[in-house]
């Protein structure tokens, strides 16, 4: 194990392969989950793989800061974009903020998020954690700033031939559902209700477990698709998933973190 490391989570082998490319797998049957190991730029790296949803990634996150005490945690993978993000596929987005979609009241205006409760997740000092758990902002803005332009070109391959835009890359809100969003209806109801530009299964509870810890969190995802009436046809989650593992690796190597 190492110390003073980065803890790395992706809930799949597909959004991993790149970055696996640099990692050795470790051979421990107590964790349970694939993990890997490695050294990328001058950062000692655990990556693990969790699987989807948010108790998958809970576990995972629990398992990094419990057994190799990360002093960071990169949750990356790929997500959909609410559609007044402004993010198109291929584009990447950054967390400043990480929400949990589902969890709350459902009363007869509607739905309500756990503060009506009055029961917080969790608690730290005085603040009370409901569905929103803040990110870390300094790490945020070094992440933005590490990110090369020649990584994002005007031109890339995806499906259905070649877009000329410069991909583009954006810091905002991000909603973690159990129930990945599927109609047009749905999407504009949660980006209104959240602020929010991208839909994820993972991230509020992997910033959760990180906010129980104590360990700062850096989310960044690939934009594989719009959430919009489901149309896996017009998805490129390959794309969304290369982009996203480029700009991770030039995040370590840049040493800002």
């Amino acid at each position: 194990m190492f110390n003073s490391l980065i803890g790395l989570i992706s809930a799949t082998e597909e959004e991993s392969r790149i970055i696996l490319q640099n990692l050795k797998k470790i051979m421990a049957e107590d964790l349970r989950l694939p993990a890997y190991e490695g050294r990328i730029g001058n950062n000692n790296v655990v990556h693990i793989i969790s699987g989807i949803g948010k108790t998958n990634a809970s576990h995972a996150a629990t398992l990094l800061t419990e057994k190799f005490l990360p002093r960071l945690i990169i949750n990356f993978g790929i997500g959909g974009a609410y559609p007044s993000s402004g993010l198109r596929i291929g584009d990447i987005a950054v967390a400043d903020k990480e929400v949990y979609g589902d969890e709350g009241l459902w009363l007869k205006d509607g739905f309500h998020t756990t503060d009506v409760l009055g029961i917080p997740f969790f608690k730290k000092g005085r603040k009370k954690y409901f569905n929103e758990f803040p990110l870390d902002k300094d790490i945020e803005k070094k992440a933005m700033k590490a990110i090369p332009p020649h990584l994002l070109p005007k031109a890339f391959g995806i499906k259905g031939g070649w877009r000329n835009y410069q991909i583009k890359i954006k810091s905002g809100t991000f909603v973690t559902v159990s129930t990945s969003t599927g109609t047009n209806k749905r999407a504009k109801e949660l980006e209104k209700r959240f602020s929010a530009i991208c839909e994820n299964m993972e991230g509020a509870s992997v910033a959760h477990v990180c906010a129980m810890h104590g360990v700062p969190m850096l989310e960044i995802r690939g934009i594989s698709n719009i959430v919009e009436n489901r149309d896996k046809s017009k998805w490129d989650i390959k794309s969304a998933a290369e982009n996203c593992q480029k700009v991770i690796l030039e995040i370590l190597k840049s040493n800002h973190l």
